[in-house]
């Protein structure tokens, strides 16, 4: 399981160094996608299979499932750190991803996420997000 919250910058090639403790759980190769609210997805190598397998489920004549496995399978890219636990950040996903120099990479139970600093900053404070209360609350009819 994922869990914590860490800052790092990108250098000047684009790479980020992925937490030591991710990196254990990630493996030898991972896949970094597209994710919400404009930050990138990391899966470990399993979950991604999982997730992929969901995916192919979708139905193909709904508009929203050809998107999601458009934007989730085309997004993605296999990463691998090198010695240091550095990993490359594409263009794209840091185009997509809004990745300057400061990010804040965190754990999300199965999987990690990379985002923009300021974009994560703006995020977690925003007034118009939900609070931690108000998201329980509407999961309540599934047992949350």
């Amino acid at each position: 399981m994922f869990l914590g919250k860490y800052s790092h910058n990108i250098d000047a090639k684009g790479r980020v160094i992925i937490p030591a403790k991710f990196r254990e759980q990630l493996g030898e190769q991972f896949i970094i996608t597209n994710g919400f609210e404009g930050c990138l997805f990391v899966y470990p190598m399993n979950e991604w299979e999982e997730l992929s397998a969901s995916l192919s489920k979708l139905p193909s004549n709904q508009k929203s499932a050809r998107y999601l496995q458009r934007t989730f399978l085309s997004g993605a890219a296999e990463a691998e750190p090198d010695k240091q636990g550095k990993v490359l950040i594409t263009p794209p996903h840091r185009e997509y991803a809004g990745l300057s120099k400061e990010v804040v990479i965190i754990g999300v139970s199965k999987r990690v996420e990379i985002w923009d600093a300021q974009r994560w900053n703006e995020y977690s404070q925003s007034e118009e997000e939900m609070t931690v209360e108000e998201a329980a609350e509407s999961l309540e009819e599934i047992s949350f």
